[in-house]
């Protein structure tokens, strides 16, 4: 029971790294608010799981108000934001990505960062306490060809982890990151492209522990840098890679 008594937001908690983060958190005594652009899906998790569903769009700022709204609301107050949420182009030369995937690539993956902290860091101020973890990824340490401009969405959420950390330790929050390689999740279809066996095993031939990332390999760190364990960790971006950035 690390997290007995804490109350958290997972975005993007419907499917993916999220719900496997919604999981392990409730298995430790957290309550959590599970936030997705998917209602049904954010409702069936939260139903599984004893949490409390809403849906969000994480690039729209009333949207996000609305959501830590409600996690003050149904939860007494918020410990914890996991800042899960995000999206990829295809893989695709940089110069072909249109305009308008490359702004909601930014929108999904950067500016929820800004929203989220404009609407929950007055509450943690408040408090004098707070956590937030950031999903980064590997792609922003050793980027992949054709995935440029996720590589730079994460290579962002790198460098505003650690600024956020900074500027926020004064008041008692902690910012971190996780750095997952490429998942079992269900945006593995873009970003492979093309997704074949032969394409999986050419991916998998570079991560040195030999597989992919799973929600639970992402749950389990998160759980750990949540925790008051990790209670003088912050800035880091921990990498989740089967040792694909060594």
């Amino acid at each position: 029971m690390r997290l007995e008594g804490k109350t958290a937001i997972v975005t993007g908690g419907g499917s993916g790294f999220g719900a496997g983060i919604v999981q392990r958190f409730t298995e430790q005594g957290a309550k959590v608010l599970v936030a997705d652009i998917n209602a049904e899906a954010a409702e069936a998790v939260a139903a599984e799981h004893g949490g409390v569903a809403q849906q969000v769009d994480v690039a729209d700022g009333a949207s996000v108000t609305a959501m830590a709204a409600k996690a003050i609301e149904a939860l007494g107050h918020v410990d914890i934001l996991v800042n899960n949420a995000g999206i990829t182009h295809v893989p695709t030369p940089m110069e072909e990505v249109d305009e308008a995937e490359f702004d909601r690539v930014f929108a999904v993956n950067c500016k929820s960062v800004y929203l989220t902290a404009r609407a929950l860091v007055p509450h943690f101020k408040e408090r004098g306490q707070g956590n937030i973890l950031n999903m980064a990824s590997t792609a922003g340490v050793s980027p992949r060809p054709r995935l440029n401009w996720y590589n730079a969405s994460k290579g962002w959420m790198i460098t505003a982890t650690k600024a956020m950390a900074i500027e926020l330790a004064s008041e008692g929050i902690r910012v971190n990151a996780l750095n997952p390689v490429m998942g079992q999740t269900g945006l593995i279809g873009r970003f492979l492209g093309d997704d074949t066996p032969e394409r999986r095993e050419a991916i998998i031939s570079t991560i040195p522990l030999g597989r992919f990332s799973t929600p639970d390999d992402l749950a389990m760190a998160a759980v750990y840098l949540c925790s008051d364990e990790a209670s003088l960790v912050t800035g880091v971006c921990m990498e989740v890679d089967g040792g694909r950035c060594i």
